[in-house]
Order: C-alpha cells, then structure tokens, then sequence
C-alpha cells in the first residue's frame, strides 16, 4: 500500500472512467469497487485502481467539482509511436490544450483534456528511461504564481522519503511569466513523484477538490501532525479533507478505514459512514466505536 494516492471526484462517472483508464495504460488493474450509501450525495460509488504503478481512487459523488488543468498528469513515453497511442485514446470525446507535434523540451508532446475533463500531458523521452509513468504535475496560477518553488520545499519538508530535484526557471524574455518562476521541476513525496511549475498567464482556473491526494495514516499521531502542517483553510475542512496554503486539497485518512468499511455488516458501515461524516479530523477511536 502506497502512501499517497491521487482522489478524482466525478459526478456519477467513477466506474466508468475507471475501466476507460485501465484499458488505455499497460500494467494496470482494478484494485477495489464498493458503493456506501447515507452521504449528503445519497449513494456514492467509490473504486480504487493501479495505472501504470500509481494508485488512483475515483468517486461518484455528484456535480460539486470539475477537473481543472491546475493539476495534470505527465505520461512518460518512450517514443512517438507511445504518445500517439495515448493521444488516440484520450482525445476521443475531449479536446486539445497543446496540440500533437514538437516542441523545445520534447520531440513529441500534446496536452490533451480527455471526455471526463482530466488533463493529460503525453510526452516523448527520446528513449530515455522514466522513474515513474504518471506524475501529477501542479500549475500554479492566479494569485499562485510564483509559489511553486515555496509549495515544493514546504511539502519536502513536511513529508518522509522527500527529495527536490531540478528546478528549471523561465529565465528572461518569458512575459507575462517572471524568470525566476518555475518552467518545470520535479519532487518526490514518500516516494511518489510529483511535478510543478508557475504559469502567470490569465487561465481562468486554479486549484480545486476535484483533485486531491490521499495520505494514509497508522495512527491519530500522524493524522494529528499531517493535519496541523498542512490544513490553511478552516472552512474546506470536511470528513479528512483539507485545503493547503497554496491552495491544493489533500485528505487525511486513518489506514482503518479500509478495515472498517469492508465489512460485510451493514449497520456497522452505515455507523462508521454517519460517525465520519460529522468530523472534520478524523478520529480514529471515534470511528472503531461507532464500528463496534
């Protein structure tokens, strides 16, 4: 079990999009599929899948938030053959925000929005070997940009097996973007590999809960901890939800919860539904009460 994970919030569409990305990336499996029932959204599909080696968890939970290009997925591929392959794919049914061909920093590239709203980056390494398939890539805009490099070394700080790679700068001649903001620079979280950059551009969109990463915690010590370095919003506090300084929403979650919501007794899951979602924090001991 890894760390972290990406959540993806759709309106009724999990299952769905789930078997569409497991059919697309080689090496990737559905892991888990359930539905719980008592939520403000009525019944909500939950399914968990592995693409690539990155763990994905997607929920159907209605039509609160939609997928933004703030938050990207970077697709290594080892050529053009693999990024047209991917493009194929993904562009069916959706758009194009940079469209297939060559530019400075790859061969072959295109930035696509597939039929569910997600952002995709196909990229071509010339051959070159990747660490990591999928790396979620953050965009930094509005009154974000130019905290990329501050995001980077505040999450590296706070989290295990951490590591800041390079960091690339516009450098000048790169208006409206400063040359010292971020072009590109990548990081790793307990392991998993994140990428970052600033965009001063007038986008349109930012940050929002339709994205979030999930951390999975031991013990009510490191909920605790997770939660006091990372929540900045009071308000978007919300069933182990939390929204960061910079904007990015991340969920807080005991590893025991798994446990407790595959049981097959019914009354104890809808007890432990009803219990979690009037917290803001997550309580451990609260939730294996309401369990027993």
């Amino acid at each position: 079990m890894k760390k972290i994970a990406t959540h993806l919030w759709f309106d009724r569409e999990a299952p769905e999009a789930a078997r569409f990305y497991v059919g697309i990336f080689p090496a990737s499996r559905m892991t888990s599929e359930s539905r719980i029932g008592g939520t403000p959204s009525g019944d909500v599909d939950l399914v968990t899948i592995e693409l690539a080696g990155s763990e994905f968890q997607l929920i159907s939970a209605g039509p609160n938030f939609k997928f933004t290009p703030a938050i990207s997925f970077l697709v290594a591929c080892e050529n053009a053959a693999e990024v047209d392959r991917y493009w194929s794919s993904l562009r069916t049914g959706g758009s194009e925000l940079m469209p297939l061909g060559a530019y400075p920093f790859s061969e072959h590239y295109a930035w696509v929005i597939d039929r569910y709203g997600l952002s995709w980056q196909l990229m071509s390494t010339g051959g070159k070997p990747a660490k990591q398939k999928i790396t979620p890539t953050m965009m930094f805009t509005g009154p974000q940009c130019g905290r990329a490099e501050e995001a980077i070394r505040s999450y590296a700080s706070i989290f295990g097996d951490a590591e800041v790679g390079d960091i690339f700068r516009y450098g000048p001649g790169a208006a409206p973007n400063s040359e010292k903001d971020v072009m590109h620079a990548d990081f790793r979280l307990e392991g998993l590999g994140f990428a970052a950059m600033d965009s001063a551009f007038p986008h349109g969109f930012t940050f929002n809960e339709a994205i979030s990463f999930v951390v999975l915690c031991e013990t009510q010590d490191e909920i605790d901890r997770y939660w006091k370095a990372l929540s900045a919003a009071p308000e978007a506090e919300q069933c182990g939800w939390l929204k960061d300084r910079f904007g990015v929403s991340w969920q807080i979650v005991p590893t025991a919860m798994g446990r407790l919501m595959a049981t097959s007794d019914e009354a104890s899951r809808a007890r432990v539904t009803r219990a979690f979602l009037g917290m803001k924090k997550f309580d451990i001991a609260e939730l294996e009460r309401a369990a027993r």
